[in-house]
């Protein structure tokens, strides 16, 4: 039976040391230990594997097809972070010595992080606050168009939004969304007011957020193919007017992001001004970040987007470019124009 990677080596490794402790866990129960007797390669150049490799014991020989060649050793610095993780492989690697690694699936890696970095931070950021009067803040359509979200998206789109888009009657007490379910829908509140709560381990329920008619909610799972990160209750009766997940990303989310090539965005930075941003964790920047780039891990990205200049275009990265367009559509919803770089790092050929 294979052997399981000790949780206290994974926690030393970028970026899985940096996911929550549910996520960890997940990703702690995929990870395996994998032995290298010495001249065996770990991958070849040019193989599309999709897998962060990362040396646990021993040490492995890095080459190029000119030749340049490089050795990490387990312990230091550089195996803290996975092997040379361009795709295609731009290296071989082969074990000088007897060594053991890992491989971590690049993608789950990157939607445990997306969900990681998305979580327990939307709910906060979304309370809305109470009106006096009791007023509900008016027609929710009305208010929906009026959002910086609705600003970039074609007004064929709208229309078809509104086609689209189902009416659900609800209940005081109803679970519209249940943390852990997939991201099924993107929902707007037509009338009523619910609750954002989160189950903690102990199984007691923790209110974060009220929501009332005009605001949306749902869209985190969505942008991250991942799983619901809160409940959402409702505490009146209402209805809500709901979007399928595929017409939700036909509609919204695509016409919102602008994808860009790495050429285009050399271009975009060179001759208007445009700057890099890097939606990473702080440790995978300083490793192998964009020269000239800034740093913004993906959940820090709402608090800090008032800092940010308006009248600048962002380029987001990442690893896949999933994270990035996570944040490329968040900012988006706040009026700053963002692109993302097609492929992230791996497809450009750089990166870790």
């Amino acid at each position: 039976m294979a052997e399981l990677v000790d949780k206290t080596i994974l926690k030393t490794l970028v970026p899985p040391s940096a996911l929550n402790a549910e996520n960890f866990q997940e990703l702690a129960g995929k990870t395996f230990i994998e032995v290298v007797p010495p001249g065996k390669a770990v991958f070849k150049q040019g193989d599309v594997d999709k897998q962060a490799v990362y040396l646990i014991e021993g040490e492995v020989a890095l080459t190029t097809s000119t030749g340049e060649a490089s050795v990490v050793k387990s312990g230091t610095p550089a195996a803290r972070h996975p092997l040379v993780n361009q795709q295609p492989r731009k290296h071989t690697a082969i074990a000088k010595v007897p060594s053991k690694i890992t491989r971590i699936n690049s993608d789950l890696l990157d939607i445990l992080l997306t969900w990681d970095q998305l979580s327990g931070i939307e709910v906060g950021e979304i309370q809305v606050e109470e009106q006096q009067g009791g007023d509900e803040g008016g027609d929710w359509m009305t208010r929906i168009l009026q959002s910086k979200a609705f600003l970039q998206v074609p007004p064929a789109n709208i229309q078809a939004l509104f086609m689209r888009v189902q009416e659900v009657p609800v209940k005081a007490g109803d679970t519209i969304i249940k943390q852990g379910d997939d991201g099924d829908f993107y929902y707007i509140i037509k009338h009523g007011k619910c609750k954002v709560t989160r189950t903690s381990k102990t199984n007691t329920q923790l209110t974060l957020a009220t929501l009332k008619e005009g605001d949306a909610f749902g869209e985190e799972a969505l942008l991250s193919d991942a799983k619901r990160n809160a409940n959402i209750i409702m505490e009146t009766d209402g209805a809500l007017m709901r979007l399928s997940k595929q017409d939700f990303n036909s509609l919204l989310k695509e016409p919102m992001l602008c994808w860009v090539t790495n050429a285009e965005a050399e271009k975009m930075v060179k001759e208007e001004g445009a700057v890099w941003l890097d939606v990473r964790l702080e440790s995978e920047h300083s490793n192998a970040g964009i020269e000239g780039s800034m740093n913004i891990p993906l959940f820090m990205l709402r608090m800090k987007a008032e800092t940010l200049d308006p009248n600048k275009r962002y380029i987001l990265y990442c690893d896949s470019g999933r994270r990035s367009s996570a944040g490329a559509f968040l900012l988006s919803e706040r009026g700053i124009r963002a692109c993302c770089l097609k492929g992230g790092l791996v497809g450009r050929g750089g990166g870790g």
